[in-house]
């Protein structure tokens, strides 16, 4: 990368970190948001395909880390229980079992999704799967697990991830075997979508009988 592509993303980076902080005033402070902001770039980058982009997704992200860091610690009050879904690479099960509960629990429920060992991006299958039920996964992109977005989950569903995922007391865990969709044909992964939304709809009955 060049000294001039260097110099504009960090007037990108520096960008973020002024406008995050000025979001989350009274909650962090700037040195905070700038470590998180650099960490988060730092992680995305080592995957990340297009580099153009990468400083969008890192203040994308960067917002979602330093919010589900304040819920973890306390400091931004929870006002819709959270669910987290991680899979190995965030390329296929976990972004539809996302996508999917936030479309049928109508942003009743907050959800993240992440990888413990993310690509670089979607399986393309899976965006063309879940675009025929209308769900457009445009804007959705891999991302690596962090702790602040497991101590802030109330329910962590992983997905063929093993043991790479930290447990905390306090929450509810569970582990759906589901196919992997990485290199299947769109029949195939019309199959595995139909059995994450049986299942994420399942879930959903049970936060609401939970008074979640």
């Amino acid at each position: 990368m060049s000294s001039i592509d260097t110099t504009a993303i960090q007037n990108h980076l520096d960008s973020s970190t002024r406008a995050l902080a000025e979001e989350y005033r009274g909650v962090f402070s700037r040195e905070s948001v700038a470590r998180l902001v650099q960490e988060t770039y730092d992680a995305l980058s080592a995957t990340a395909r297009i580099a153009d982009y990468l400083p969008l997704l890192t203040e994308r992200f960067a917002r979602d880390r330093l919010r589900a860091l304040g819920q973890a610690d306390g400091l931004i009050v929870k006002t819709r229980p959270e669910v987290l879904f991680v899979c190995v690479h965030n390329a296929g099960r976990s972004q539809m079992a996302a996508a999917l509960l936030r479309r049928l629990s109508d942003d009743s429920v907050a959800v993240r999704s992440a990888g413990s060992a993310p690509s670089s991006e979607l399986d393309p299958a899976v965006r063309e799967a879940m675009l025929e039920i209308g769900v457009d996964l445009v804007d959705a992109f891999p991302k690596p697990m962090t702790d602040e977005v497991v101590r802030a989950a109330d329910v962590v569903i992983t997905m063929g991830c093993g043991d790479a995922c930290p447990v905390y007391p306090g929450k509810r865990y569970a582990d759906w075997e589901v196919d992997d969709p990485a290199g299947r044909d769109l029949e195939t992964v019309r199959g595995i979508r139909d059995e994450i939304e049986r299942r994420v709809q399942a879930l959903l009955t049970d936060l609401r009988a939970d008074g979640r």
